[in-house]
């Protein structure tokens, strides 16, 4: 089983391996019968691709390390201890030394006190005023913070602003900084490719200054749980506690993610980090280092994920895209003729690739900008233009299916028209159709993701007003594998396969 621990990140060489490697394949080279070879003077030709690698990686390096600093930050912690308590009670004092001894003393109050809470973690300076990029969890909920320069020079530092969803934070020195200051060169995530080498800088386990490298593992991670927001770099490049906050960089000296977390099962690293996108960091810290709350677009669609069978389905020739599953009242799709059953796959020119790649193109979309949404309908592509609203925390909602559920009869389920009643009963509102009252366990709906309480609107695309409308439109698919369902789940839409066969 994966566990998801923050890094606080970047640690132990693989540029060693990669220098080896190189020197490895220029031996062969220079000598085809490599195992011939016989100890003796190394032939400078021989390893000059793996020096060039080195002096490569030297160069980055000594590029970058002055804009990285780390980040000590410190708690005071509250424990109560109570006084020391006879285990006997008042009784045993009274046998020795009388009745005199008080039979109904005040117990002592709890005594408090602080234990100071110590943290590390790794940032980059990002202008000559001294505000540094970091991870939100290396600052949140702390008394003090301070900076450590490249050059060992300590500031105190204050948290300017900081976006906990997507776990980015903008801190400042405090007081009159130095005018040498060097600052980071942001460069361009969309751009870095799988594959691709890459720097990692930090102070893993408090060593400072720590270089690590690697390669871009792969790119788009957005399912790791960590942040409301994901679109993770993976990287192959050494990350350990400490160097959250810290830069990745390309071979060019510029930072392309920030690191944030490792997955692994021993709480070390094991060759699975993640960094934050320097794109998706862009976006947002402007507005963080104004020390203002980061504000997000809104679409006003719940949205799904498009399988294979919902892509069978609605005649999409593969699985991406986000589905829409529910479009809420007067919200800018609505407006702008989005539908449910509308499969988004372009966002501003961009493909969408999935409903987290919807989400993030979207949450970075300033409130009121005009944009244009690639649909398909019917099978055909239609493009809309929308006015993108702004998100609040009660929007954020996605339809899912569920794992538990199921349908009539043979299907594995019991229907009835829903009632008032029976409204009332599964507290349901606003909504018309054939509620599944009984769902058996193992059964076609079960597998299907249906539960009791799901209230089926359409079924084959045909509006469903009763039980009975739920029937016939079974009855007209009979000889289908499989019907689209469009079922409304407590405020929520979603669609689902049931599989008939």
């Amino acid at each position: 089983m994966r566990v998801w621990n923050k890094a606080v990140s970047v640690g132990m060489a693989l540029g060693v391996a990669l220098f080896v490697a190189f020197a490895l394949v220029a031996l062969v080279a220079a000598h085809p019968g490599g195992s011939d070879l016989k100890a003796g003077p190394i032939d400078p030709a021989a390893v000059a691709p793996a020096e060039q690698l080195g002096k490569a990686f030297a160069m980055v390096a000594a590029h970058v390390r002055p804009t990285v600093v780390s980040v000590f930050s410190e708690k005071m912690v509250k424990f109560q201890a109570p006084d020391f308590q006879s285990p006997f009670g008042n009784d045993f004092f009274r046998q020795f030394f009388g009745r005199q001894f008080p039979q109904n003393q005040p117990q002592p109050m709890p005594r408090e006190y602080s234990v100071p809470q110590s943290g590390l973690g790794s940032g980059m300076i990002i202008d000559k005023q001294g505000h540094v990029l970091t991870n939100y969890h290396v600052v949140s909920d702390v008394d003090e913070i301070k900076v450590q320069l490249a050059d060992n020079r300590t500031f105190e530092a204050e948290v300017v602003s900081s976006d906990p969803q997507t776990d980015v934070a903008v801190i400042r020195m405090k007081g009159s900084v130095p005018d040498d200051l060097p600052a980071v060169e942001f460069g361009d995530s969309d751009a870095i490719e799988v594959g691709n080498l890459v720097m990692a800088i930090g102070a893993p386990f408090g060593f400072e200054q720590t270089v690590t490298t690697g390669i871009i593992s792969a790119k788009g991670r957005s399912d790791v749980g960590i942040n409301a927001y994901e679109d993770f770099l993976q990287t192959d490049a050494a990350i350990n506690p400490g160097n959250s906050g810290g830069p990745l960089v390309n071979m060019r000296g510029q930072v392309i993610g920030m690191n944030s977390a490792i997955a692994t099962t021993t709480g070390r690293f094991q060759s699975v980090g993640f960094a934050i996108p320097i794109n998706m960091v862009k976006g947002i810290l402007p507005t963080l280092v104004k020390g203002e709350k980061v504000t997000r677009g809104m679409l006003g669609v719940l949205i799904q994920e498009v399988t294979p069978e919902l892509a069978k389905q609605f005649g999409l020739s593969e699985a991406k895209g986000a589905l829409v599953a529910q479009v809420n009242a007067d919200s800018p799709a609505a407006k702008g003729g989005i539908e449910p059953g509308d499969v988004i796959v372009r966002y501003e020119g961009k493909d969408v690739e999935n409903t987290a790649h919807l989400r993030n193109m979207v949450a970075a979309t300033a409130p009121d900008t005009e944009v244009k949404v690639g649909i398909i309908r019917g099978g055909k592509e239609e493009t809309v233009t929308l006015r993108v609203g702004k998100l609040t925390p009660q929007m954020m909602t996605a339809a899912t299916p569920s794992e538990e559920g199921g349908v009539l009869s043979k299907l594995g389920m019991t229907v009835q028209t829903l009632t008032p009643d029976l409204a009332k009963q599964f507290g349901i509102q606003g909504a018309h159709g054939a509620i599944i009252t009984d769902v058996e366990q193992g059964g076609a709906a079960s597998l299907a993701g249906l539960q009791q309480g799901d209230v089926i609107v359409e079924a084959d695309r045909q509006k469903v007003a009763s039980a009975d409308d739920l029937q016939e439109a079974l009855d007209k698919a009979k000889d289908k594998d499989t019907v689209l369902l469009l079922v409304r789940r407590k405020s929520a839409s979603l669609f689902v396969v049931l599989h008939l066969k």
